[in-house]
């Protein structure tokens, strides 16, 4: 999962830009960078690090230029150790910068294709290097000095045509424009923005909506799956559908635990559907565990927080904070190994003991993925002299690997995976265990728009709506997650296999 900007505006663009990354930097940590357009030159940072720390006063100096793109990196399969970033760039033809946020499921098949088709040499296992490639090739086809919109959109049908997977992409082509398309699914999210200036109007796409409010510019709508949109260097905006068969199924996990509360994603609140959450698991405990005397309800901050509100209100129950998080620690999920995940969860979070102490109490996160966590959180509890530990997810048990962008363990190394519920609250040694229903999860979203066809729920179904995700696939992608593979030379090579986002540093 990653964050990407893009903004043709009227004046320098780089704060606006850096800005825009702060506020996506929940969607990845390990890298950022921000790659500007001026007098037909590229201007590029780029490093591992949080966005505050990767660009100093120097580098925004030398980002010139009213136009240009932004990229935050998630850390590839649990680990952070490689020193690639985006933006992507190829200088034929025109000179192409490019940021994906997703994954392609197809990245070995391309990558063999455009070496034999387009004589194009791929410098990493990147599918984002692949994917900006395919889309150079398909611009090959253009004869003149610049592109009309319309040989852009016949671009960007051959490139949908071509590739499968979830992707979001911006990118700028110098001496045109900005560029930005979504896959036919609407996996990954897209908004676009506006801003009406003295000097004319300036257009921006953000992952999030967010995004796009926080630095001023006007939410118009989201991009449509299968959408592409072209923004000509002097502002013009120009759109249209590139797929053949668009349908709307955005990733649900974004509405669990990516996405921002404050964010709009294909027309949802992401934070009305996490009440909506909260409100539907506590009609489940209320149904489910009469019989359990529940004193409290209290988050696993702080995605659930919302979601535990709810179930407090649902179920007429205090709600209390018993945790404090410090918010310089990373995802414990996404940690290379058990022992260092382990140790992050003291480190990230403290109980309030008086809040424990001879209470029955009823523990809510997010979701559950390996169990360390979770088992942690719960010995913390009782340490604190809890009487008994309760623990509700609000997500349904994830048994299946991700493929399109979130990095998840290998199956194997998921808790819910080959065990029923009885297996994981032993294992996690709860007093109780409840989660989500599939149905309730999906029509806790699906309240906030039902024009929305579906959702993409692979993790917890094991259907993946390419329809291109065989046993022999995920073999492969359990192979390279696992955790003996993670630590061999061999996988620092493959990392980005499973994450693609990745390039090397040349800042």
């Amino acid at each position: 999962m990653c964050g990407i900007v893009g903004i043709v505006g009227k004046a320098p663009v780089a704060q606006e830009l850096y800005d825009a990354l702060t506020v996506l930097q929940h969607r990845g940590q390990d890298a950022a960078g921000i790659m500007t357009i001026e007098n037909g030159n590229f201007h590029l940072r780029k490093a591992n690090g949080l966005v505050r720390d990767v660009f100093h006063t120097r580098h925004m100096k030398n980002l010139s230029g009213n136009s240009g793109i932004g990229h935050c990196r998630y850390p590839t399969a649990g680990s952070s150790s490689s020193a690639e970033a985006q933006p992507f760039y190829v200088n034929s033809p025109y000179g192409i910068a490019f940021a994906h946020n997703g994954n392609l499921t197809n990245t070995h098949e391309l990558a063999e294709q455009v070496f034999a088709t387009a004589r194009r040499h791929i410098n990493t296992t990147s599918d984002s290097e692949v994917l900006l490639n395919i889309f150079a090739h398909e611009l090959n086809a253009c004869k003149g000095m610049s592109v009309t919109p319309e040989e852009i959109f016949t671009a960007i049908s051959n490139v949908n045509n071509k590739i499968r997977g979830a992707y979001a992409v911006v990118a700028t082509i110098i001496g045109n424009g900005m560029v930005a398309f979504r896959d036919p699914n609407g996996i990954r999210p897209l908004a676009l923005g506006k801003r009406e200036t003295e000097f004319g109007t300036e257009y921006m796409v953000a992952s999030e909506s967010v995004a796009i409010d926080a630095v001023g510019y006007e939410f118009v709508r989201d991009v449509e799956p299968g959408e592409a949109i072209y923004v000509s260097e002097v502002g013009e905006l120009f759109s249209q559908q590139c797929s053949d068969s668009p349908q709307h199924n955005p990733c649900v996990f974004e509405f669990v635990y990516f996405a921002r509360p404050d964010s709009f994603i294909d027309g949802i609140s992401v934070y009305a559907s996490r009440v909506n959450m909260g409100r539907k698991l506590g009609e489940k405990i209320a149904r489910d565990w009469a019989d359990k005397d529940i004193d409290v309800v209290i988050p696993i901050p702080e995605t659930s927080m919302d979601v535990a509100l709810e179930i407090a209100n649902t179920l007429n129950l205090p709600y209390r904070q018993g945790f404090v998080k410090n918010r310089y620690i990373g995802r414990t999920f996404i940690m290379p190994g058990q022992t260092m995940r382990k140790k992050s969860v003291r480190r990230k979070l403290n109980a309030i003991k008086s809040e424990f102490k001879g209470k029955n109490v009823l523990l809510v996160d997010d979701s559950i993925v390996r169990g360390t966590t979770s088992e942690q959180i719960i010995e913390m509890a009782r340490e604190s002299g809890a009487n008994k530990v309760y623990f509700a997810s609000a997500a349904p048990e994830i048994r299946f690997p991700n493929v399109y962008g979130i990095d998840m363990p290998s199956a194997n190394e998921l808790i819910a995976y080959g065990r029923d519920i009885d297996q994981i609250n032993t294992m996690i040694q709860a007093d109780g265990l409840i989660f989500q229903d599939i149905d309730d999860l999906v029509m806790a979203v699906k309240e906030e728009n039902p024009a929305v066809n579906g959702f993409e729920t692979s993790v917890f179904t094991g259907q993946y709506i390419t329809g291109d995700i065989d046993q022999n696939y995920l073999e492969r992608i359990d192979s390279a997650r696992s955790e003996g593979a993670k630590n061999s030379p061999k996988f620092q090579g493959e990392l980005s296999n499973l994450d693609f986002h990745n390039m090397p540093d040349n800042s």
